[in-house]
C-alpha cells in the first residue's frame, strides 16, 4: 500500500447521521512505516514553522485544534511532537478538567471562548470544551454539582447544540476548527496502562482512577459517538485518527495541521510591508557607521 499524504476523506465525518467507532479501524497505518513517518514529521514540522510566521503576520486567521481521546490515546505524546516546531509567541496549549474556581458558577463555555486562538495564532486544547458532553455524561455527578440537572429531556441535545452553535460562531471569526478524535483500542489502552505499572519513568503518568474509567469504556463510547454524531459539519468536521501506532497518530495530526495551513495560502505580505521595510532601511543607512 502506498503512503497517503495528509489525513484520507475516509476518516473525515462532515455528517455524523450514521457514525460509528467501531466503522473505523485502531491500527491503520496510512500507508507509512515508523521510519518515513518519523522523516514526514521533521518536514511537516519545519514547514508549519514557515507558515505559522505568515499566519502571525497576516493576522487574518485563527486556528484551534481540538484534541480529544480516551485516556492514553497519545494527546501528549502528539502534541510534543507534532507541533514541536511552533514559536510558543503565537501558540498556546490549553487542558480542560473538571471546572473549578470561577469557571464553577459560570457557563459551560465561558472559560473555552477565553482561550481560543486570536487571529494571527494557534492554540490546542488538550481535552476541551467536548469534557462537558463527555466525562461529565458518563459521571452526571458532576452537572449536579453545579446545580443542573442532566436527566432532563433534552439537556444532553442541547449541551451538543450549544457547541456546534459556539463553533459555527468561531469559524464566522476566520477561526478555523481542527477536530481530531485519537482512536484507540481497548486492547492497546490496555497495554499502554501496563506500561505506566511496569516501567519506573512512566509510573508516575498512573491513577487509580485509569482502571475505574476504563471499566466505563462503553459509556465513553457512546458519550463520543453521541458528541461526534451531532457535532461533525462541513464547516467543523471531525477527524478520526487511528491512534494504537503512536507515530502514525503522530504523523496524521502534524499532516492535519500543516494541510489546514497550506489551504490558508499563506504568503510573505511584502507588498505591505514593503514601504515601511524600505522606510527603515533608508533611516538605518542615513545613521552613518560613527554611531555608537
Amino acid at each position: 500500500m502506498s503512503a497517503e499524504s495528509g489525513i484520507p476523506s475516509r476518516l473525515t465525518i462532515t455528517d455524523g447521521t450514521k457514525f460509528k467507532l467501531t466503522d473505523f479501524r485502531t491500527d491503520d497505518r496510512i500507508g507509512h512505516d515508523k521510519k518515513s513517518a518519523h522523516t514526514r514529521i521533521r518536514d511537516c514540522v519545519d514547514r508549519m514553522a514557515i507558515l505559522q510566521g505568515r499566519l502571525a503576520a497576516h493576522g487574518s486567521h485563527g486556528i484551534l485544534v481540538v484534541l480529544q481521546g480516551m485516556d492514553t490515546a497519545g494527546k501528549d505524546g502528539a502534541i510534543r511532537h507534532a507541533f514541536s516546531g511552533l514559536n510558543p509567541q503565537g501558540f498556546h496549549v490549553t487542558s480542560f478538567k473538571t471546572p473549578a474556581g470561577a469557571a464553577e458558577k459560570r457557563d459551560d463555555l465561558w472559560r473555552v471562548h477565553l482561550m481560543a486562538p486570536a487571529r494571527g495564532e494557534i492554540a490546542v486544547f488538550n481535552r476541551s470544551h467536548y469534557e462537558d458532553v463527555l466525562i461529565a455524561r458518563v459521571h452526571p455527578d458532576i452537572v449536579r454539582a453545579r446545580g443542573l440537572n442532566p436527566d432532563e429531556p433534552g439537556f444532553w441535545d442541547r449541551r451538543l447544540a450549544d457547541i456546534r452553535h459556539f463553533e459555527s460562531y468561531l469559524t464566522h471569526q476566520n477561526v478555523i476548527i481542527l477536530k481530531l478524535f485519537l482512536h484507540i483500542s481497548a486492547d492497546e489502552q490496555k497495554k499502554r496502562i501496563l506500561k505506566r505499572l511496569t516501567q519506573p519513568e512512566k509510573r508516575w503518568k498512573f491513577s487509580p482512577s485509569d482502571l475505574a474509567e476504563r471499566e466505563k469504556w462503553p459509556d465513553y463510547t457512546k458519550a463520543y459517538e453521541a458528541a461526534i454524531q451531532a457535532t461533525s459539519t462541513p464547516e467543523t468536521p471531525w477527524h478520526i485518527i487511528p491512534a494504537d501506532h503512536k507515530w502514525a497518530a503522530r504523523l496524521m495530526v502534524a499532516e492535519a495541521l500543516l494541510e489546514t495551513m497550506e489551504k490558508l495560502h499563506l504568503k510573505v505580505p511584502e507588498e505591505k510591508l514593503s514601504d515601511t521595510l524600505r522606510a527603515a532601511r533608508d533611516a538605518l543607512l542615513a545613521e552613518g557607521s560613527s554611531r555608537t
